[in-house]
């Protein structure tokens, strides 16, 4: 994917969630990491150019985080209509955010590991990209914690519990599988990426 054609799908997709979203803190909370984080690939492209997997990941993340902006993530339409099928007892499009808050991270950290050979094993490289992406997700946690303290209850479309009394455990849980499936299944054709660039 070409950079211009990556700016653009990326514009795109901020500026429609932005139009009359459900909640305008909320949005704000849930679009800002994928802002900050195009801020950073800016700022690192020249010095540090990431492989065109990891670029295309990080814009589907962006845009799993700006629908959840938009309608905030108890409230996707789509989501709803499964939960209508499936008879689930909530929304459950908060939970394909955060195993992309796993496996996204997963294939970032791997390539920052691999690239300034942090570790030689990839045993022991595969056990600490899954830890950081784990420790990140918990910190994550603490952040959203921290905000509904501060905010009150206009942080409960943020948080997206939905009444779920093991939503913090779940969400950490569903990022732990997204970084063991991006290390066990995306290693190889990431590696063959990396080569290209080292």
């Amino acid at each position: 994917m070409g950079k211009w054609l990556w700016i653009t799908i990326f514009v795109v997709g901020l500026v429609w969630s932005a139009i009359d979203p459900k909640d305008q803190f909320t949005w704000f909370l849930e679009v800002l990491p994928a802002i900050i984080g195009v801020i950073l690939l800016a700022a690192t492209r020249q010095r540090f150019p990431l492989t065109p997997l990891l670029y295309a990941l990080i814009l589907v993340h962006s845009l799993i985080l700006m629908v959840g902006g938009h309608y905030t993530y108890a409230e996707v339409p789509f989501f709803d209509t499964l939960t209508e099928w499936f008879g689930w007892a909530r929304n459950n499009y908060d939970k394909v955010g955060h195993f992309a808050q796993g496996f996204v991270p997963a294939v970032l950290a791997r390539e920052i590991l691999i690239r300034l050979s942090v570790v030689k094993s990839r045993a022991w490289m595969n056990l600490f990209v899954v830890s950081i992406c784990l420790a990140f997700s918990a910190f994550y946690e603490l952040i959203e914690w921290w905000v509904a303290l501060a905010s009150g209850e206009d942080a409960s479309a943020f948080l997206g519990t939905q009444g779920y009394i093991w939503d913090t455990q779940s969400d950490m849980f569903l990022a732990l599988i997204g970084a063991i499936a991006a290390v066990t299944c995306m290693a190889k054709f990431h590696d063959r990426q990396l080569e290209r660039i080292v």
